[in-house]
C-alpha cells in the first residue's frame, strides 16, 4: 500500500474534498500524511460543513442555526461524517509543516481544493507547494487534483521547460460554470460577502471569467481543447445539483492522464478518490 501527502492551507480547505479523499484512501489500506504551512492543525472551511452563514439571514445569532440553501450548498451527509472522523485522526491533528515536506518515501500527492480566500490563496500562491509538484511530476508519482487544487498544479512551473507541469496533459478543475453559478447563488443569499465563492476577481479591463479556475487552468495547457468541462455529458454531471456516492459514479467527472487524475468540485470526490486509490494500488 502507498505512503500518500496531502498538502492543506491553514484554513479553509473544503471538508468534502480533503475528508472524504482521506477516508477513501484509508479504506483502501493507503496511509496518508497531511502538511500545513506552520504544522499547526489546519482547520477545514466551516460553513461548508455546517451551512450556516450561506443563506440571508446566516448574520442573525438567533437564526443562523436554521440552515435551508446551506443544505443544498454544505458538504453532503457522507462528507460530513468523513470530516467528523477526519478531525479525531492523528495524521490529522499533528501535520508536517510544508517547509518539511519531502517526497522520499512518498508514492502519491493529492491537491484538494476550497475556494475562500481568506485560507486559500497562501495555499494556491505557495512556491514550496509548487516546487513539491514540479518533483512529484519529475518523479513519475502519481498525483491527484480536485477543483481548486488543480490550479496549484497549473501554476507549478517547471524551470527547466518554462512551462506548467500540466503543459501537455488533459485536466479538469473547477468549471466556469459551475463556479459563476455558485458565486451569482451566493451573492444574493450572502450579501454581505458576496464574493465568498470567488477566490481571484477580475480586475478592470478584463472580461468576466478570466480569473476562474477553468480559465487560468487552460491557460496554462498545451491546447485550449486540453481543458474538459463535461460538456456533452448528462444534467447528472453538469448541473451542480448531484454528487457522487462510492456507489453511484453517474454524476461524477474525472480526468485520467497518465498517472494523473483531476476532478471538478466535491461532488465528484467519491469517484475521484477511488480512481486514485486504484491507480496507487
Amino acid at each position: 500500500m502507498a505512503n500518500v501527502l496531502i498538502p492543506v492551507p491553514a484554513r479553509d480547505s473544503d471538508p468534502s474534498e480533503v475528508a472524504v479523499t482521506w477516508r477513501v484512501l484509508t479504506g483502501a489500506g493507503h496511509t496518508v500524511r497531511f502538511a500545513t504551512p506552520t504544522g499547526a492543525p489546519a482547520v477545514c472551511d466551516e460553513l461548508m460543513v455546517t451551512g450556516r452563514g450561506l443563506d440571508p439571514w446566516g448574520r442573525v445569532p438567533g437564526l443562523r442555526r436554521v440552515v435551508l440553501l446551506g443544505r443544498v450548498l454544505r458538504a453532503d451527509g457522507a462528507a460530513r461524517a468523513a470530516h467528523h472522523a477526519l478531525l479525531a485522526d492523528p495524521a490529522w491533528r499533528k501535520p508536517l509543516a510544508w517547509k518539511e515536506i519531502t517526497l522520499d518515501g512518498t508514492e502519491g500527492l493529492v491537491l484538494p481544493g476550497g475556494h475562500r480566500a481568506r485560507g486559500m490563496r497562501e495555499y494556491l500562491e505557495s512556491p514550496v507547494l509548487q516546487g513539491l509538484v514540479v518533483d512529484a511530476f519529475r518523479r513519475g508519482l502519481p498525483v491527484a487534483a480536485i477543483c481548486h487544487g488543480v490550479l496549484v498544479a497549473a501554476r507549478s512551473v517547471d524551470p527547466e521547460t518554462g512551462r506548467s507541469v500540466l503543459h501537455g496533459r488533459r485536466t479538469t478543475a473547477l468549471t466556469w460554470q459551475l463556479e459563476r453559478t455558485a458565486w451569482r447563488v451566493a451573492r444574493r443569499s450572502r450579501f454581505w460577502d458576496p464574493d465568498y465563492y470567488r477566490t481571484y476577481l477580475e480586475e478592470t479591463g478584463q472580461p468576466e471569467g478570466y480569473l476562474s479556475v477553468q480559465q487560468e487552468v487552460t491557460r496554462a495547457l498545451a491546447a485550449p481543447g486540453d481543458f474538459l468541462d463535461a460538456a456533452g455529458e448528462s444534467a447528472r454531471k453538469t448541473s451542480g445539483r448531484s454528487r457522487d456516492r462510492l456507489d453511484d459514479d453517474g454524476p461524477a467527472f474525472v480526468v485520467e492522464d497518465g498517472n494523473y487524475v483531476s476532478a471538478r468540485w466535491p461532488g465528484d470526490v467519491h469517484t475521484f478518490a477511488a480512481k486514485f486509490a486504484a491507480r496507487l494500488s
